[in-house]
C-alpha cells in the first residue's frame, strides 16, 4: 500500500471534519452578509465620539444566525460550494487573458487597460460575457432532482423548440446588434463647452 503525502492526509482530515462543508461555507455566508450589513446600516448607526458607526453587535449578529441558518441546509452548503468552485475557475480565466493581453503590450499602454471612450465596446462585451459566465455558473450549481438547472433549461429549450426557431431567433439577434453598433456611434460634443 502506497503511503499518502502529508498534505494529502492533511486535507482528508480536514474534510472528515467537516471544515469544508460546515466551516468555510459558514464563513463566506458570514463575511458577506457582515460587509452587507456594515455598508448598507440596515440596524442603523449608533455615535461613537464625533463619529457615525454601524451597529456592529447587531450586523454581527444578524451574519451570525444567517450564517448558520445556511448550514443547516445541506443543499444550499451544495449549491454554495459548487458555486464557488466554478466562480474561482472563471476568475483563473480572466486573470490567465490579463496575463495573455500583458504580454503582448508594454506596461505604458497598459495603463487605465481598457479605459476611454474609445474602448467602451470591449468593456462592455467583456462585462457582459463575465456576466454570462456568472450566470451560467450559478445556473450549473443549483440542482432540481439529480440534473442541474442549466441542464433542465437546455434540455426544456431542445424540447420544446426546433432548429430553425432558434436560428431565426440567433439571426434576430445578430442582425439587432450590429444595427445597434452602427446607429450608436460617437456623439458629437457642442462647441463651446456646452
Amino acid at each position: 500500500m502506497a503511503e499518502s503525502n502529508f498534505l494529502v492526509g492533511a486535507v482528508q482530515f480536514m474534510d472528515k471534519i467537516g471544515v469544508y462543508d460546515v466551516v468555510l461555507p459558514f464563513l463566506l455566508v458570514f463575511v458577506i452578509v457582515y460587509a452587507i450589513l456594515e455598508k448598507s446600516r440596515v440596524f442603523g448607526t449608533e455615535k461613537v465620539g464625533e463619529k457615525e458607526v454601524p451597529r456592529k453587535n447587531l450586523n454581527s449578529m444578524a451574519a451570525f444566525v444567517i450564517g448558520f441558518l445556511v448550514i443547516a441546509s445541506s443543499q444550499l452548503v451544495a449549491s454554495i460550494s459548487a458555486f464557488v468552485s466554478q466562480l474561482v475557475l472563471l476568475i483563473v480565466l480572466v486573470v490567465a487573458f490579463l496575463m495573455l493581453v500583458g504580454s503582448f503590450t508594454n506596461e505604458k499602454d497598459m495603463d487605465g487597460f481598457l479605459s476611454g471612450p474609445e474602448n467602451k465596446t470591449i468593456r462592455y462585451v467583456l462585462m457582459s460575457v463575465m456576466f454570462l459566465g456568472i450566470l451560467i455558473i450559478f445556473l450549473n450549481s443549483m440542482m432540481v432532482g439529480d440534473v442541474t438547472w442549466l441542464e433542465y433549461a437546455f434540455n426544456y429549450l431542445s424540447a420544446s423548440t426546433n432548429s430553425s426557431v432558434l436560428g431565426s431567433i440567433l439571426l434576430l439577434a445578430i442582425m439587432g446588434g450590429v444595427i445597434a453598433f452602427m446607429v450608436t456611434g460617437e456623439k458629437e460634443k457642442p462647441e463651446g463647452g456646452q
